[in-house]
């Protein structure tokens, strides 16, 4: 800054100038200097202590790995704009330095200044530097102070949205966080803040695209905050998936570290990868940033899957408490599964007719129960209208059987207790290595398995969906007797869904399976790649107990074929049976290719599990083939859950 003096002599001029600066010392002139040792002193200080090697400041600035060198670090950040020092962003000590001068910078005033822009590195650097307050720019914060009028939580809840296996996107639970006021604002936790991260791909994306760009990184993801009400709609009602909350016994002091740190990220784009650096990831750094100390991410490494994340907080014991919201579908589950088959009828009809209300067989019926259908098929009503679209006559009836439910005397209470399944995170884990003996074509054999992830039919289903099948990543080799060590199946992605249905619900069951597995064909035993999928339905028996038969198709790369690429038709039916400790599964299955060769299967498999993480695996299967041929495998396995 230049002063205009007087066009006097020199003389005066230098007099006046020395009268000055002798008399006022706190001239711009000298305030930069001092303030420029003082700056000097703090950057000094934050080498000497070398805060730039804290797990606190690395954990701010989404630093990976370690190292006595500053620069050695990486950062899934993506956006430059996120550190002071830009291309130099991967220098941990330089971007503490330039972090500390930001901080003096009286050109960046107010919102640009980063005594606002980095409330949480400002927070941390102000009590590890003793920082004075008073020789800082005076800033006014005024974006922050207006979404902070938003979010004042006191307490934080990990949310677990529950498997969701028709949303590919979905199949493994997802993630986020809930910041909730104090429970002495009495305010509800549908208006809690919910904090999410997610791929963000352009509008209109392929799904096939987005599956592919999801696992190879090809999408940035970000923090998004939302009305926690939004979520439950989404999750609760539209997707019918059963909601877990994790209440965290943070301190305030740590959500109020965790809260500006968050400020920090708005619009800051971070990797995305499906499998390892995604929801459940990153909300699992804002919980290292939040307690300091905590190392939740290191088990991660090639995979981070939602629910080995909730049990990774509750190993760290930062959960207080646990709740559970079913969604709209569990609870019309529940309560017809206490109906009689005629009140479930009569739901039906009323759902479709309200004439139903003024039939005589209806009149006859005690109140109570009168309230429990006209309730009931109001929320299948609701149901039905998230499955499709709301046309004007239903959403008539929607609101004449609520007018209807209305009239019944509030008095009468019609509520019934909800059976709380297994959390999730009691479920076993995730990966599972398989140790087994048997004997194929009449050849004995030793068998290594291995599993990423992360859940069989016939596994244990305390925390699971039943009827589910999701894995990830399988591989089996085979010691045989006379052919030595060679791979037996290589499993890239396999899913079956087997939900049943009913006369109120009608979920499609489905199956696909890619990768490698051996196959007898032409007498010859070989490697072959298939591609199989199918559709059909699953009725439940009794409970516990599920039928299910489905269409086939198959394509599959096997040089013992008349093309070396050929499909098949084909069919799987089968038993699924769930008792306390074990597991049965029948099933029956076939295939028919194009030049008169055919496979046809019957195998039984059964798991008896003796721990959540332990289990005895019996597999035993028949084959036949076109010219008479048949042959046998039996299986008996030890499977260690970890």
């Amino acid at each position: 800054m230049k002063f205009q003096l007087p066009t006097t002599s020199l003389h005066y001029n230098f007099l006046l100038l020395l009268t000055l600066l002798v008399i006022n010392p706190l001239l711009p002139g000298t305030a930069y200097a001092d303030q420029q040792i003082l700056l000097n002193q703090l950057q000094d200080q934050a080498t000497q202590q070398k805060l730039w090697q804290q797990s606190e400041w690395l954990n701010l600035l989404h630093y990976e790995g370690s190292s006595e060198t500053s620069d050695d670090y990486k950062s899934p950040v993506r956006d430059k704009h996120f550190y002071l020092t830009g291309n130099d962003s991967h220098n941990a000590k330089n971007e503490l330095l330039a972090t500390i001068a930001g901080f003096y910078n009286a050109e960046l005033i107010d919102d640009e200044n980063p005594q606002c822009k980095y409330i949480a590195r400002f927070n941390w650097l102000s009590k590890k530097l003793n920082i004075d307050p008073t020789t800082l720019p005076t800033v006014h914060c005024k974006k922050y102070i207006n979404w902070r009028k938003n979010i004042q939580p006191e307490q934080v809840t990990l949310i677990f949205p529950a498997y969701h296996l028709n949303s590919p996107s979905s199949m493994f639970g997802h993630t986020l966080l809930r910041l909730d006021p104090g429970i002495d604002k009495g305010e509800s936790k549908w208006l809690s803040v919910a904090i999410n991260f997610g791929a963000n791909p352009p509008d209109g994306e392929n799904s096939l695209l987005y599956a592919y760009k999801g696992l190879a990184g090809g999408y940035p993801g970000t923090f998004v905050s939302d009305y926690y009400f939004k979520k439950i709609q989404e999750y609760n009602r539209m997707e019918h998936r059963d909601i877990w909350e994790y209440r965290l016994n943070l301190t305030a002091e740590e959500t109020e570290l965790m809260v500006t740190h968050l400020w920090e990220l708005q619009d800051v784009d971070f990797d995305y990868y499906f499998f390892d650096e995604n929801c459940s990831y990153r909300i699992l750094e804002l919980l290292e940033i939040a307690r300091p100390g905590i190392e939740l991410t290191d088990e991660f490494i090639a995979a981070a899957i939602p629910v080995d994340t909730v049990k990774a907080i509750e190993a760290a014991k930062l959960i207080e408490s646990v709740s559970y919201r079913p969604a709209r579908a569990t609870e019309i589950q529940n309560k017809l599964s206490v109906m009689t088959k005629q009140h479930r009828e009569s739901v039906l009809q009323l759902s479709a007719d309200l004439s139903v209300l003024k039939s005589e067989n209806f009149s006859k019926l005690p109140v109570k129960q009168q309230k429990t259908i006209v309730d009931l098929a109001y929320k299948y009503l609701r149901y039905q209208q998230t499955e499709g679209s709301r046309g004007h006559a239903t959403a008539k009836r929607s609101h004449q059987l609520l007018q209807a439910l209305n009239n019944y005397p509030v008095e009468i209470d019609i509520s019934n207790t909800l059976a709380i399944p297994s959390a999730p995170e009691k479920g076993h884990n995730s990966k599972r290595a398989t140790l087994g003996l048997g004997q194929r074509l009449n050849n004995n054999y030793a068998e290594l398995d291995f599993k990423m992830s992360f859940h069989d039919l016939e596994d244990n289903k305390d925390g699971f969906l039943q009827g589910a099948q999701i894995n990830i990543g399988s591989i089996k080799i085979r010691a045989e007797e006379n052919v030595g060590l060679r791979l037996y199946q290589l499993d890239f992605v396999d899913i079956f869904s087997l939900t049943p249905k009913d006369e109120f619900f009608d979920p499609l069951s489905w199956k696909v399976v890619t990768g490698f597995e051996r196959q007898l064909t032409g007498q010859k035993d070989q490697l072959t790649y298939h591609l199989t999928g199918g559709a059909g339905g699953t009725w439940q028996i009794v409970k516990n107990h599920q039928f299910y038969t489905l269409a086939i198709g198959r394509l599959e790369i096997n040089k013992q074929l008349r093309n070396t690429f050929e499909p098949a038709i084909g069919f799987n039916t089968g038993f699924l049976s769930h008792f306390k400790n074990t597991t049965a599964h029948l099933e029956v299955s076939g295939e028919q290719f194009e030049d008169d060769i055919y496979r046809l299967r019957a195998q039984y498999t059964q798991n008896i599990i003796f721990s959540t993480n332990h289990s005895i695996k019996l597999f035993a299967s028949h084959e036949w083939h076109e010219d008479g041929i048949d042959f046998s495998d039996i299986n008996l396995s030890y499977q260690y859950y970890f």
